[in-house]
């Protein structure tokens, strides 16, 4: 894999513009539930960075649990608009309030999917969290309730969201030069 600098367009969402917004989200959260039970449910692994640095920010007691859910292959760059579940939750959702926490939003199948199965396990409330929205590229609706940021249709990367599995680490999320990036095969 080469360094992400050699495919790095430019910085789209600095690391202090992220911490930023993910507070005011976790305020934004508190207050929303705060005499509720609520459960942060992460899908795997783009969300995993995400859904930490919320967590930290959320100040009312909480439980997590975690999803893998594919729908991408190494080197795509798009959904190939199924959606399955490799990973399920731990925990029986059933009359408790869950927010799904996603790192991105781009076609709305994945997360459609995802919404649709939890939805006939009978939780009290079922809401998404998503860093970023591409709406520019959405083919299924998806309701999100909290959004960090909406972004061009652009191929991002760093915050969660790997380049072939690679620099999900970086604090920042980035665009990739598509004229340098050369997929892993």
């Amino acid at each position: 894999m080469q360094n992400y600098q050699d495919v790095l367009a430019e910085v789209l969402i600095d690391a202090e513009s992220l911490q930023k917004r993910v507070a005011e989200l976790g305020a934004q959260i508190s207050a929303d539930y705060q005499s509720a039970d609520l459960l942060l449910i992460c899908i795997l692994r783009g969300g995993v960075p995400f859904m930490v640095d919320l967590s930290r920010n959320i100040t009312i007691p909480h439980m997590m649990d975690f999803m893998a859910v594919s729908s991408y292959g190494i080197g795509k760059r798009e959904s190939s608009g199924s959606a399955r579940v490799t990973l399920d939750l731990q925990t029986d959702i059933r009359d408790r309030n869950v927010l799904l926490v996603e790192d991105i939003v781009d076609s709305g199948h994945t997360i459609a999917s995802v919404l649709h199965m939890l939805s006939t396990r009978q939780p009290k409330s079922l809401k998404v969290c998503a860093l970023l929205d591409k709406p520019e590229r959405r083919e299924a609706h998806v309701p999100v309730d909290y959004l960090g940021f909406t972004i061009p249709n652009k191929f991002v990367f760093g915050y969660g969201l790997d380049l072939d599995e690679y620099f999900r680490n970086l604090p920042f999320v980035g665009v990739v030069d598509l004229e340098k990036y050369k997929p892993s095969e």
